[in-house]
C-alpha cells in the first residue's frame, strides 16, 4: 500500500475513499473530515493550487482506474463514494461504469458504499410523481447510461446505496452570474418542471445514510418542490435585482441540443423514501430558500 495512504490511516483507522472529486465529493469531504475520517480522493492531475486539500482531501492521482495504488486504496477503504459516470460501450452494448471495470473483482473492506445516480433514469413521466419502486424508464442515452451503472453496482453484492440526483446547484452553480451579464434565457415549454436539490442538502442526505446503512437502497434526492426553469431564474433576478431574463421557445436558436433534451422530459421526483428511512429533510426545502443561502454563501 503506498506509504502517503498509510500515514493517512495511522491517524484515525477510518478512512473515506472518493471516486471522482467533483463538485458534490469536494463538499461532502469536510463534513467526512469532522467525523473522524481521514479522506482520499480520486483525480487525473495534480492538485497545483491545492483545492484538494483545503477540502481535506488527500489525492490520489490516477490515469487508469485499474492503477495497484487506487485498488490498495478501495479494497482498504471503510467508506466509499463514487462520483464517476458511466462510460459508452459500444452503439449496440450500452454503456459500463469504468470504476468496477477498473476494479474488476476487487475485495472490498467498506460496509458502506455509495453511487451518486441521477433522476433521468425515470425518463418522461409527463409531469407525474417518479418513484424509487418503479422501473427505470429512460429515453435519453444519460439515462440508460445511469440505470445500467445503477444495475451494475447492485449487482456486485457490496453494501451499496444508489442517489438518485435532481438538478445540483449551489456556490458557484446558480443563474446570478448568467443574470447579471444578460446571458440567461428563459426557455418556456408549457407544464414542463425541473427538479432540484442544494449541494448541502445532498452532503446531508449521504451522511444520514452512513449513519443509517441500508445496503441495496435507492433514494431520490431533490428537494421535493419541482418548479418551472422560468420562475427560478425569475426569482434569482429579484434577489439582485437584476431584469427577468428574456422568454425563448424551443425553437429559438439560443436553445442548445442539450437544453434541449432536457426539455423533452419531464418528472416531479417524490423524496418520501429518503425522508421517511433517513430521517432526513432538505434544509433548503424549495428553489427560494437555496438561492437565498446559495447568494449569501457566493457574498
Amino acid at each position: 500500500m503506498p506509504s502517503h495512504i498509510n500515514s493517512q490511516t495511522a491517524k484515525t483507522g477510518k478512512t473515506a475513499l472518493l471516486l471522482g472529486v467533483g463538485y458534490v465529493a469536494s463538499r461532502l469531504a469536510p463534513t467526512l473530515v469532522r467525523q473522524g475520517y481521514d479522506v482520499l480522493g480520486t483525480t487525473r492531475s495534480n492538485d497545483p493550487t491545492g483545492e484538494l486539500e483545503k477540502c481535506g482531501i488527500t489525492p490520489i492521482v490516477i490515469k487508469n482506474l485499474n492503477e495497484p495504488e487506487l485498488r490498495d486504496a478501495f479494497e482498504q477503504a471503510d467508506l466509499i463514494l463514487s462520483s464517476i459516470s458511466p462510460k459508452k460501450l459500444s452503439d449496440v452494448n450500452g454503456f459500463y461504469d469504468p470504476v468496477l471495470q477498473g476494479l474488476n473483482q476487487a475485495k472490498i473492506n467498506a460496509k458502506w458504499v455509495g453511487y451518486l445516480s441521477a433522476t433521468s433514469v425515470y425518463g418522461n413521466r409527463a409531469g407525474q410523481w417518479a418513484f424509487e419502486g418503479e422501473s427505470p424508464t429512460p429515453s435519453l442515452k444519460r439515462g440508460r447510461a445511469r440505470a445500467e451503472a445503477e444495475m451494475e453496482w447492485l449487482e456486485t453484492l457490496w453494501p451499496v446505496h444508489i442517489f438518485r440526483l435532481a438538478g445540483i446547484y449551489g456556490p458557484g452553480r446558480a443563474p446570478f452570474e448568467k443574470l447579471k451579464t444578460g446571458d440567461a434565457r428563459a426557455v418556456i415549454k408549457e407544464g414542463h418542471v425541473v427538479n432540484r436539490i442544494h449541494v448541502d442538502d445532498i452532503v446531508s442526505a449521504v451522511m444520514a445514510s452512513i449513519a443509517a446503512p441500508s445496503p441495496q437502497r435507492i433514494y431520490n434526492i431533490a428537494d421535493g418542490h419541482p418548479a418551472p426553469p422560468q420562475d427560478v431564474l425569475d426569482y434569482a433576478a429579484k434577489l439582485i435585482g437584476a431584469k427577468k431574463p428574456p422568454r425563448v421557445g424551443m425553437d429559438d436558436e439560443s436553445v442548445s441540443k442539450m437544453a434541449r433534451s432536457f426539455y423533452s422530459e419531464t418528472k416531479r421526483v417524490d423524496i418520501s423514501r429518503a425522508k421517511r428511512e433517513l430521517d432526513w429533510s432538505p434544509k433548503y426545502r424549495d428553489y427560494k430558500d437555496g438561492l437565498r443561502a446559495t447568494l449569501d454563501a457566493e457574498a
